[in-house]
C-alpha cells in the first residue's frame, strides 16, 4: 500500500516514454481510423514528423527497447516462478514484471480526478444510460458462440459412448433411483473437464495485489491433477480485496494476531448461547454508525446472510420482485421462504413497475386474489457479474409509490463505491433510512468474512429472535471480528488518518483507469463505469479457457466464468480491481490484455475508441 501513505505520491506508465521534448508515446498505440477532427489531426501528425526528424536516432533506440520490453514473455510459452526466481530477458530497468516485484515510481496524475460518486448534473436514467454500457455481441460471433458450445456437447455424447469414464462407481446401488442428475454428471465430466484446470486453482500466499499460484499439472486430460513442487507468482486481477485489507502485513493484520493471541480462534457456540462477546456488541454498534441507521446485526458468513435471513423476513403470502441477475444466495433465500418470487429484467425501471402495478392490483393467485401480505423489492448495490449498479434513486421512487419494501445487497459495493465507502447509498447520496433493509459482506472490501444486515432497531431485534444465522450458527471468530473492526474504522477515519479515504480514492481512479483503457483497447466490458467488478466479453466457450491460461503464462490471475453461471452467449473474463494495484501493474496488465485480445480474436466492440492517451 505504500501508494497510499501519501495523498500527492504520483505514478508513471511503465511503458510510457518521453521522447526528449516533454511529449509521450505509447508503447501499445491504439488506432481504428476513427478520427474525430481531421484538421487536428493533420497538425499533430505534422508536429509528430518535425519531432521525430530531430530525434531520429532516439526514437529508433526507444522503439527498438519497446519491441524487446514486449516479446519479453512470449504469450504461449510457460513461465514457472521457482524459489529461486526468475530473470526476465530484454526487460527494462525499473519496469514492473509480476516476477519483479514492485517498482517504485513517480510521475504526475490528472487534477481532473472525481471520487466515486453520482455527478448529479442528468437526471438518474440519464446518468444510469450514459455511464453504463451493455454492448451487443455481434452475429457473427453469436452464431460462432452457439455452434462452438453444441459442437462440445455433441462431442461428449460421442466420448461417453465410445469411453468409460475415469469416475468412481458406487457399489451396492442396485434398486436405488440416481441420486445425480444426468445432465449435470455428462455435463461436469465431459463439457467442464476441458476448461477444469482454468478453476479451483490453489493459491499459497496472501490474495493482494499479487498472489501465489500453486502450479499443477494433469495427466488424464482433467480427470485429475498433480502438484508439481513450482509456484507462479501472478497480478492479482480475480480477488474481491477491492481496498486491499487482504493484508498479512500491517494495523489489521498486526490487531487481528493479538485478538488471536488474547481471546483464541474460535467460541464454538452460537450468538443465543455462549458465543456472544463485548466485541461483537461494538461491531454491531460501529457497522450502524457506518451505515446511518439505529442498528446493525453482523454473521459469520455472507452466503447465509441472505440465505437465512429473507426466510426470517418472508412467508407465503409475500411477494418478492427480484431483479433476474440477483446473486445465488438471495435465489436460495427466496425459495426457502416460499414467497411468490416475480423477477424483472435487469436494472429495468419499466419492467419493475410493471411487476408492482401487477402485484398490487391483482393480488396474490394463490390466495384468490387477495392482496399480499407484503411486497419486497430485492437488488443488489453493484452485480457481481455483470459489473452495473444498482439505479438506486428510481427504485427507492417506486417503492414510496407502490408501498413496498425494499432489500439492498451491498456485498460488493460496501467499501468500494461512494466518497465515503458506504456503498451505492453513499455513492447517490441517498437517505439510508429510505433503503428498509441494508444487506452487506465483510468479504470483500473489509479483507475479512461474514455479513451483516443494518436498518431500523425494530427490524434488527426482530432477526436476533428470528434469525437462523444468529440463533443456531456459530459466532464470528475473535481475529475475523478485530479484522472488520479494525478495516472499518480506518475507513471511516477513526484512526485520524486519511488511509481509509485515500484507499477509496484510488480504487476510484484505478476503476476508471482500467475501463477505459480496456475501451480504448477495443474489447467489450459490461456494466457501469464506476464499478471495480469489470466482465470482459469473450462470448466463446474455448475462449474461456485460453486467455486464462495465456494470462497465466504472462503472470496476470484472472476469473472466467461461463454457462450455467452465465448465459451460453455470454461467457466473460472478470476482473476485480484493488487499492492496492498500482499505475504500473495496471499498465503491464493492458499491455498484455491488448496483446491476448489481439492474438486470440476478443476485439469485438464496434464503438468509437478514443485516440487520446488516457489520463490516470
Amino acid at each position: 500500500m505504500g501508494n497510499l501513505d501519501d495523498a500527492s505520491a504520483g505514478f508513471e506508465q511503465s511503458y510510457v516514454h518521453s521522447n526528449g521534448n516533454g511529449s509521450v508515446k505509447s508503447s501499445t498505440p491504439i488506432s481504428n481510423g476513427h478520427i474525430p477532427n481531421h484538421t487536428t489531426f493533420v497538425e499533430q501528425r505534422q508536429k509528430s514528423d518535425e519531432q521525430q526528424q530531430q530525434n531520429g536516432e532516439e526514437t529508433e533506440e526507444q522503439l527498438l527497447r519497446l519491441k524487446e520490453l514486449k516479446f519479453s514473455a512470449p504469450a504461449y510459452t510457460e513461465i514457472r516462478t521457482r524459489s529461486g526466481g526468475l530473470n526476465f530477458k530484454n526487460a527494462e530497468e525499473g519496469s514492473y514484471h509480476p516476477a519483479n516485484g514492485h517498482v517504485e515510481k513517480s510521475g504526475k496524475r490528472s487534477d481532473k480526478f472525481k471520487p466515486s460518486q453520482a455527478d448529479g448534473i442528468l437526471s438518474a436514467e440519464q446518468e444510469h444510460y450514459q455511464k453504463t454500457s451493455f454492448e451487443d455481441v455481434p452475429l457473427h460471433t453469436a452464431c460462432l458462440t452457439y455452434l462452438g458450445f453444441y459442437l462440445l456437447m455433441i462431442l461428449g455424447y460421442i466420448n461417453q459412448l465410445l469411453f468409460v469414464p475415469k469416475v468412481a462407481t458406487e457399489k451396492a446401488r442396485d434398486g436405488y433411483v440416481t441420486l445425480y442428475d444426468a445432465f449435470e454428471s455428462f455435463y461436469s465430466r465431459y463439457v467442464y473437464r476441458r476448461v477444469r484446470d482454468c478453476w479451483n486453482r490453489p493459491i499459497c500466499s496472501v490474495p493482494g495485489d499479487e498472489l501465489i499460484l500453486k502450479d499443477r499439472v494433469t495427466d488424464d486430460y482433467g480427470w485429475s491433477f498433480r502438484f508439481t513442487g513450482t509456484e507462479t507468482r501472478c497480478l492479482n486481477l480475480g480477488s474481491y480485496n477491492y481496498l486491499g485489507f487482504a493484508s498479512a502485513t500491517g494495523r489489521c493484520a498486526d490487531e487481528s494476531e493479538q485478538r488471536a493471541r488474547e481471546k483464541g480462534l474460535a467460541y464454538c457456540s452460537s450468538r443465543c448461547e455462549l458465543g456472544n462477546t463485548q466485541l461483537h456488541i461494538d461491531l454491531e454498534r460501529l457497522t450502524a454508525r457506518y451505515c446511518g441507521v439505529e442498528d446493525a446485526i453482523v454473521f459469520g458468513m455472507g452466503f447465509a446472510t441472505n440465505a437465512l435471513n429473507l426466510p426470517a423476513l418472508l412467508g407465503p403470502k409475500c411477494l418478492v420482485v427480484s431483479d433476474e441477475k440477483n446473486h445465488a444466495s438471495i435465489i436460495l433465500g427466496l425459495r426457502l421462504s416460499g414467497a411468490t418470487t416475480k423477477v424483472f429484467k435487469h436494472n429495468s425501471m419499466k419492467d419493475l413497475e410493471r411487476v408492482l402495478r401487477n402485484g398490487v392490483c391483482y393480488g396474490n393467485p394463490k390466495d384468490g386474489g387477495k392482496p399480499y401480505k407484503k411486497i419486497l423489492i430485492c437488488v443488489e448495490g453493484i452485480f457481481s457479474m455483470e459489473g452495473s449498479i444498482v439505479r438506486l434513486p428510481e427504485i427507492i421512487a417506486l417503492k414510496k409509490k407502490y408501498k413496498a419494501y425494499l432489500y439492498l445487497d451491498e456485498a460488493h459495493s460496501v467499501g468500494s463505491m461512494g466518497p465515503n465507502g458506504r456503498g451505492v447509498v453513499d455513492y447517490f447520496k441517498a437517505d439510508p433510512k429510505d433503503v428498509d433493509i441494508l444487506m452487506g459482506t465483510f468479504t470483500k472490501s473489509f479483507g475479512s468474512a461474514g455479513g451483516y444486515i443494518a436498518g431500523t432497531k425494530k427490524l434488527i431485534d426482530y432477526l436476533r429472535a428470528n434469525s437462523h444465522a444468529h440463533c443456531y450458527a456459530g459466532s464470528i471468530s475473535p481475529p475475523i471480528v478485530q479484522q472488520i473492526y479494525t478495516s472499518m474504522s480506518i475507513i471511516m477515519g477513526d484512526d485520524g488518518t486519511n488511509t481509509g479515504r485515500n484507499k477509496i480514492q484510488q480504487l476510484a481512479r484505478n476503476t476508471r483507469y482500467f475501463r477505459r483503457r480496456l475501451a480504448q483497447i477495443g474489447v467489450i466490458t459490461y456494466g457501469h463505469e464506476d464499478s471495480p467488478v469489470v466482465p470482459m466479453l469473450v462470448y466463446l466457450f474455448s475462449k474461456i479457457g485460453a486467455v486464462i491460461r495465456t494470462l497465466t503464462t504472462r503472470h496476470i490471475a484472472v476469473v472466467g466464468a461461463g454457462f450455467p453461471a452465465t448465459p451460453i452467449m455470454e461467457g466473460r473474463i472478470r476482473f476485480c480491481l484493488s487499492a492496492a494495484h498500482t499505475k504500473e501493474q495496471l499498465d503491464y496488465a493492458l499491455d498484455v490484455i491488448d496483446d491476448v485480445s489481439e492474438n486470440l480474436g476478443l476485439k469485438y466492440s464496434r464503438k468509437p475508441r478514443d485516440p487520446n492517451p488516457i489520463e490516470y
